[in-house]
């Protein structure tokens, strides 16, 4: 028997329900802020991700699916493992900051090859959001601000807690990275074996180590806040005194990094305690270099005198829906939506006049979910009505044909009344 590839999972109705209830949350708290939906493609070339993501992150070293596709010569290609660099790259194509700053959100499967667990698996969904076009705080405390809402939505307000940090800017960051590691390489044999790997490749994730051992080395190494400039400093400063003023609590983490190289200033994750060592569920920060590091993809001859070519402003995040939905099912569970609202059964002999029925009644009442059996026996009928957890049930034979009525079955207490054929298209206190 073919199975499902091992970290590709089906989510099968029982569980889509709630999947699709927690992205109309998701998507309603965006509306509410005016940023717009964009839909990008699951495969881009692998150079993309791998000029923006970094060569030296885990994600390009070790975790893409990448292939060559059938094109003379093959053109290398990749399963997205992160959406903001598919973002970028629509964003410089389709010219969208001419004369515009876009917000953007979308939503879907990303794919990386790590092992398995619970909460994180190969292939995983995520929400993004990227606003474009401002360099200012303000951009930064809209965001986090936005997250806020939506843990309030979902009922999570209680359980998230937001770290922030500032990485400065590359002169800065490289000049941390420098004194970082001369402070780590006579203590080398001290770190666990993926901190010395990082430390000549990747050094600033040795901060984000979960090893207890390496945290203690770090407890006395050099702080990155001590190496930023005044223009970085303000700008920090200020997405502070936006979030007290509204009041979003909030403390600053000095070890957090994100994984990927095109983050610069602000980053931020919202972690819980209730998911074990997945604490993360959301996390994003400034990337203002990005979009001219991916012009100069292509438009590198057009740069005199290798000058690099302009960038744009740039921050956003994102979160993982299978991590939230474990957060809401421990904390805050949705309530099991019910496959329909109404189910028909209808004698065989007179179900063309069933069919008609509901197809009438689905016209009246777009705000029902009314379902009906093949033309099996009444009883069988019935057995998919009493599964499908619906909470009325019209029964229409032959005598209800001739009387013009139906009869109504409340799936709740068992009470069965006879009304006109009409009543239920105009029964306005209709409760699911």
């Amino acid at each position: 028997m073919i199975k499902a590839i091992k970290g590709f999972n089906d989510i099968l109705p029982d569980q889509s329900a709630k999947w699709l209830y927690l992205e109309s949350i998701l998507a309603n708290v965006l509306g509410r802020y005016g940023y717009e939906h964009i839909r990008l493609p699951i495969v881009e070339q692998t150079d993309l991700f791998a000029r923006a993501i970094g060569g030296a992150t885990d994600i390009v070293e070790k975790e893409m699916y990448s292939f060559a596709d059938k094109s003379e010569p093959p053109t290398p290609l990749t399963l997205r493992p992160e959406g903001t660099a598919g973002a970028v790259r629509a964003v410089i194509e389709h010219n969208l900051l001419r004369g515009d700053t876009p917000k953007l959100w979308y939503i879907g499967p990303m794919f990386r090859y790590e092992r398995p667990q619970k909460g994180r698996y190969r292939q995983f969904h995520q929400l993004g959001v990227e606003s474009f076009g401002s360099a200012l705080p303000d951009a930064d405390a809209e965001l986090i601000a936005m997250t806020h809402l939506m843990w309030q939505e979902l009922g999570l307000k209680d359980e998230m807690r937001l770290q922030l940090n500032s990485l400065g800017e590359s002169d800065e960051r490289h000049a941390y990275r420098d004194a970082l590691v001369a402070y780590l390489t006579d203590k080398q044999e001290q770190l666990d074996e993926d901190s010395k790997r990082r430390l000549t490749t990747n050094p600033l994730r040795i901060l984000d180590s979960k090893e207890t051992s390496t945290q203690a080395l770090l407890a006395d190494a050099p702080k990155l806040a001590d190496f930023l400039g005044t223009e970085s400093q303000q700008h920090f400063a200020q997405v502070q005194a936006y979030l007290d003023e509204l009041g979003i609590v909030y403390e600053i983490n000095p070890h957090l990094v994100r994984g990927l190289d095109y983050y610069n200033k602000t980053v931020f994750e919202w972690v819980t305690d209730k998911l074990g060592s997945q604490a993360t569920v959301c996390a994003g920060g400034r990337y203002d270099g990005l979009l001219g590091q991916l012009k100069s993809i292509d438009n590198r001859a057009d740069a005199p005198d290798n000058k690099p070519v302009k960038s744009e402003p740039a921050v956003g995040f994102a979160m993982g829906l299978e991590r939230l939905l474990l957060l809401i099912e421990a904390v805050a569970p949705f309530a099991d939506t019910p496959a329909c609202d109404v189910f028909v059964v209808t004698h065989p002999e007179v179900y063309s006049a069933g069919i008609r029925y509901a197809q009438n009644l689905r016209y009246a009442r777009p705000d029902l979910r009314i379902k009906m059996a093949s033309a099996t026996s009444l009883k069988a009928q019935m057995k998919k009505a009493d599964k499908s957890g619906a909470a009325l049930t019209v029964i229409l034979a032959q005598q209800e044909l001739e009387d013009q009525t139906i009869s109504i079955k409340n799936m709740q207490t068992g009470e069965q009344t006879t009304v006109a054929q009409d009543w239920l298209s105009q029964y306005a206190n209709f409760s699911r």
